[in-house]
C-alpha cells in the first residue's frame, strides 16, 4: 500500500511541477466582479428529495472556461415530511435584486415544535482577501404520530472558509463540520411489549469534519487542484476516513497543428479507510480499505455542426483489506448536434466509471442503516444514452432521453431482521443493540441492469411565473435478488413558482411509485417473501413578502394532505408541516 502510495505522490508533485514551470503571463484586470454562491446544508424534506440525473449533462463547448459564482440565499426549510435525510437545500428568492448583500440571517418557527436558524456572513477586503461563516441548524423535536419509539431529529452544521488571490492562481481553505441526530423507530409495536419498548436504544448520531483546499491557476496548464480530508463517525464506535486529491489538466495540442483543440486531463487519488464495531450476524468487526487512481483524458472538438468528445476512463482499485486489485478502463463519447437552432437538439454518448461508496454517503441517502456494513467500490460497466432536447416558441423547453446502463455491485437498501421475538432483549447471551429490533437496514449489492425512460418539461407563463414537470421510469433487471429493493419504478414531479418585487410562490408536488421490501421469517434471517411499501403523493408549498431588500418575511408547507405514509418500512412520516419567519440581509 505504502509503494502505491509514495508512487502518485511522487507523479503528481512531479507533474504539478513540470507545469507550472510553463505557465503563461496574462495580464489581469484590477477590477473584478465577483459572485458568491452560498451553499448550506440539507435540511430534510420531501420538496428536496429530488431525482437524480442519470444521464450526463452534454456540454462540449468551451467547457473548460471559469465558471462565475453566483450568489443566492436559500429558503428556510421545514422539518421532514417522510425522514430525516440529507440533499440540497431548494432554493428560493427571498431578497429585491438590486442590491446583494453579503450577508443574512434567517430565524423560523414550526409545528412539530421546529426550530430553524441559518446564517452567512462574508467579507473581502481591497486585498482580495475574502473569508465567510456558514451555519444552519434545524430540529424536529415532537415526535410523530403513532410511534412508540423516540422519532425526533436535529441537523446542525457549520463552516468557515479563507481564499487570496493572487497574479497567477487563488487558493481557499475550507473547514466545515455537522452533527446529524436520528432516530431508528421504524418498528411494529404490535411484536414487542412494552418493557422490551422502554429499554431499546434507539438514538444515532452522525459526526463529520471536513478540511478542504483548492488551487486555481489562472493560465497554467495546471487548470485546478482540490485536496479532501474527511473523518465521519457515529454513536456506535464506526469511523471513517477519506483522502482525496484531484487535479485537472490542460494541454494545448497547436504545436502540433495550430488547428488541434486543448486536450484535458482529470485525475484522482482517493483513499477510504474505515471500521464498524460488528457486523449484524455475530460480533465479529468489519473493516475495509480502499485506494483508486483514476486518469480521464478527453479531447473536443466540432465538425459540420456535430460537436464531439472522445476520452477513456483508466482506474486502478486496490482493496488492500481483502488483497483484491483492478485494473479498468471505460469510454467516454459523447455527441450532439443542434437542429433549426435552439427548437432541437439531439445528443447519445456512452461513459463508464468506478464509483466509491461510503458509510457517509449510506447515511446521506438512509439515515437507518445499521452499523456493520460491507463497503465496496459499484462498477458502471456502460452508461449509453439517447435524447433530444430543445425549446417550442421561447416558452416552453423539453427533454425525452433513454438510458441504458449496467452496474456491477449496484448498492440497495434492505430491511434487518429482528434478533427479539418482542420478550426478550438479550440474544446468545448478548445484548440486543438499538438498531437490532427490525428497525433498520442493511446495504445488499447485485449486478443490474437499468433502462430508463425520462421526460422533462418546463413552461414559461409569464416572466414572473414558471411551471416544470418531470417523469421518469425505471426497469430493473437483477442478477441475484428478487427485486430492487426500495426502488420505485415510477418517479414525477411538478413545481410551479412565481415573484413579483414584492410577493413570491411555489409549490412542489412528488410522486413515488410502490417499492418492495424484504420479509423475514420470525427473528431470524430466513427470507420468507416480500412486501409493497406504498406509493405516495406529496403536496408542498412555500411563499413570502419582500418587506424591504432587507427584510423578508417566508412561510413553508410541507406535506399539505397530511398524509401518513412510509418512505421507508415501518418509517411513518410527519404530517402535515408549516413554518415561518424572518431573513434579514445585510453588510457590516
Amino acid at each position: 500500500m505504502k509503494k502505491y502510495f509514495l508512487i502518485v505522490v511522487f507523479f503528481l508533485v512531479g507533474e504539478t511541477l513540470c507545469f507550472s514551470q510553463q505557465k503563461k503571463e496574462l495580464k489581469k484586470d484590477s477590477i473584478k466582479t465577483q459572485i458568491i454562491e452560498v451553499e448550506t446544508a440539507y435540511n430534510p424534506k420531501i420538496a428536496e428529495a429530488n431525482k437524480i440525473k442519470e444521464k450526463p449533462t452534454i456540454a462540449l463547448i468551451d467547457k473548460r472556461k471559469k465558471r462565475k459564482l453566483i450568489y443566492a440565499i436559500f429558503s428556510a426549510p421545514v422539518a421532514s415530511t417522510f425522514i430525516p435525510k440529507s440533499g440540497v437545500a431548494k432554493q428560493i428568492n427571498i431578497g429585491v435584486k438590486e442590491r446583494v448583500y453579503n450577508n443574512f440571517l434567517a430565524l423560523g418557527y414550526g409545528n412539530f415544535n421546529t426550530p430553524y436558524l441559518e446564517t452567512y456572513l462574508h467579507n473581502y477586503t481591497r486585498f482580495q482577501t475574502e473569508f465567510g461563516f456558514s451555519a444552519k441548524y434545524i430540529a424536529s423535536i415532537d415526535n410523530i404520530s403513532n410511534t412508540v419509539l423516540d422519532s425526533d431529529f436535529s441537523n446542525l452544521n457549520a463552516a468557515v472558509f479563507y481564499k487570496k488571490e493572487t497574479r497567477h492562481f487563488d487558493w481557499k481553505v475550507t473547514v466545515s463540520g455537522a452533527q446529524n441526530n436520528y432516530n431508528w423507530y421504524g418498528i411494529n409495536p404490535v411484536n414487542f411489549n412494552e418493557n422490551i419498548l422502554n429499554n431499546i436504544k434507539e438514538n444515532q448520531n452522525y459526526n463529520s469534519l471536513n478540511i478542504k483546499g483548492d488551487i486555481n491557476f489562472f493560465d497554467s496548464y495546471l487548470e485546478n487542484s482540490e485536496l479532501l480530508l474527511s473523518y465521519f463517525s457515529d454513536a456506535n464506535k464506526s469511523a471513517e476516513y477519506i483522502f482525496k486529491l484531484e487535479t485537472d489538466l490542460e494541454l494545448p495540442l497547436s504545436f502540433i497543428n495550430r488547428n488541434l483543440n486543448t486536450l484535458t486531463i482529470d485525475t484522482k487519488v482517493e483513499y477510504l479507510s474505515g471500521a464498524f464495531e460488528n457486523n449484524y450476524i455475530d460480533l465479529n468487526n468489519v473493516n475495509y480499505s480502499l485506494f483508486t487512481l483514476a486518469i480521464k483524458p478527453e479531447y473536443t472538438f466540432a465538425i459540420g455542426g456535430f460537436h464531439y468528445k472522445l476520452g477513456v476512463n483508466f482506474f486502478a482499485a486496490f482493496d488492500t483489506e481483502n488483497e483484491v486489485n483492478h485494473f479498468l478502463m471505460y469510454p467516454n463519447i459523447q455527441i450532439q448536434k443542434s437542429l433549426m437552432k435552439e427548437r432541437l437538439t439531439v445528443y447519445a454518448g456512452v461513459f463508464g466509471d468506478l464509483q466509491t461508496n461510503s458509510y457517509q454517503k449510506y447515511s446521506e441517502q438512509n439515515p437507518f442503516i445499521s452499523p456493520t456494513q460491507f463497503i465496496t467500490q459499484t462498477n458502471q460497466k456502460y452508461n449509453a444514452f439517447l435524447g433530444l432536447s430543445g425549446l417550442f416558441h421561447k416558452k416552453l423547453s423539453y427533454s425525452i432521453s433513454l438510458n441504458a446502463k449496467e452496474e456491477q455491485d449496484k448498492p440497495l437498501f434492505v430491511k434487518n431482521y429482528s434478533k427479539s421475538d418482542g420478550s426478550t432483549d438479550n440474544n446468545n447471551g448478548a445484548p440486543i443493540k438499538g438498531y437490532e429490533y427490525g428497525n433498520s437496514f442493511s446495504v445488499v449489492y447485485d449486478d443490474v441492469k437499468t433502462l430508463t425512460i425520462e421526460a422533462e418539461a418546463a413552461y414559461e407563463i409569464s416572466r414572473n411565473f414558471l411551471i416544470s414537470s418531470d417523469i421518469k421510469f425505471d426497469n430493473f433487471s437483477l442478477t441475484r435478488e428478487a427485486f430492487a429493493w426500495n426502488l420505485p419504478n415510477l418517479q414525477a414531479t411538478l413545481s410551479g413558482n412565481y415573484a413579483s418585487k414584492k410577493w413570491y410562490a411555489g409549490t412542489s408536488i412528488f410522486l413515488i411509485g410502490t417499492r418492495k421490501e424484504i420479509s423475514y421469517s420470525g427473528n431470524s434471517f430466513n427470507r420468507n417473501g416480500n412486501i409493497n411499501v406504498n406509493a405516495f403523493v406529496d403536496v408542498n408549498l412555500n411563499g413570502g413578502y419582500h418587506f424591504s431588500d432587507k427584510f423578508t418575511a417566508f412561510v413553508k408547507m410541507n406535506n399539505v394532505l397530511n398524509n401518513s405514509y412510509e418512505r421507508f418500512s415501518n418509517f411513518n412520516v410527519q404530517g402535515f408541516q408549516i413554518l415561518g419567519g424572518l431573513t434579514y440581509k445585510f453588510d457590516f
